[in-house]
């Protein structure tokens, strides 16, 4: 389908779908066995390189959801999100506790983003 884009498309999933004008991201993770600070560091980086790639950036999210191993981190991944996040435009959020593809991950971030 010619007006769906797949970006960094692998055998299980894409990195990012972009349709009708948004950009849909894969749930993005750190290095397994990082910090909660050095892994929500890195899928934030992560999150802006493949926003560029699709033609948009952070003051473009709308929604993001994130999910933590244990919510007893939720202080320290809020403190990587606060210095983040565009404080002009801030997106819907919601974040839960979910076991992780593997235990050494603790943070999954996942966002939907208009396109520029």
């Amino acid at each position: 389908m010619s007006d769906i884009k797949r970006l960094e498309v692998g055998p299980r999933m894409s990195q990012a779908v972009i349709h009708g004008g948004l950009v849909y991201l894969a749930g993005q993770v750190g290095n397994p066995g990082d910090t909660v600070t050095n892994q929500t560091q890195t899928i934030l980086e992560r999150i802006d390189a493949l926003l560029e790639q699709a033609g948009s950036n952070k003051s473009r999210i709308l929604q993001t959801t994130i999910w933590m191993d244990d919510m007893k981190d939720f202080a320290e991944m809020n403190k990587v999100w606060d210095a983040w996040v565009d404080p002009a435009n801030p997106p819907a959020r919601a974040t839960g506790e979910a076991k992780l593809a593997a235990p050494e991950y603790k943070v999954e971030i996942i966002v939907i983003a208009a396109l520029a």
